[in-house]
């Protein structure tokens, strides 16, 4: 079985920040995202890989037998735009996107370019939907 590449390391995360962030935008957006995603998630920001700062932790299992952690919320401050961790396939989350603002939709995550392009309160209810959906399906840190 393949070994994750997403997991949690010992990286500060203001450090990656300060260092791989050259936009002060991009800076200010992610200090504040950090401010954010904290408090709905009741965690401190942590480095998932070289590029992921997550909040909190789950457990997944597919059907196939692979496993293994990731962040309840989470984003990256790539070049191009911010990759948002935040998502889950529910019918509320579709619904709450409508609302979103200027985006777009990966596999995995939302693209966005900056924190002005999107309204804060329906991020809120994406991150709280997404934590009520993986604390339901998955061995997840929100229950401690």
């Amino acid at each position: 079985m393949a070994k994750n590449k997403t997991t949690e390391t010992e990286v500060d995360v203001i450090d990656f920040i300060k260092s791989y962030v050259d936009n002060d935008q991009k800076k200010t957006d992610s200090y504040q995202l950090i401010e954010l995603l904290s408090e709905w998630s009741g965690f401190e920001p942590r480095m998932w890989g070289p590029t992921i700062i997550g909040f909190g932790s789950y457990h997944y299992k597919y059907a196939s037998g692979h496993e293994g952690d990731a962040p309840l919320l989470g984003f990256s401050p790539r070049k191009a735009q911010f990759s948002l961790y935040v998502y889950s396939q529910t019918e509320k989350s579709k619904r709450l996107l409508d609302d979103f603002g200027k985006f777009k939709m990966g596999k995995a995550c939302i693209y966005v370019k900056k924190l002005s392009d999107i309204n804060i309160a329906v991020l809120k209810e994406l991150c709280s939907e997404t934590i009520a959906y993986l604390n339901e399906h998955h061995e997840c840190a929100c229950r401690s």
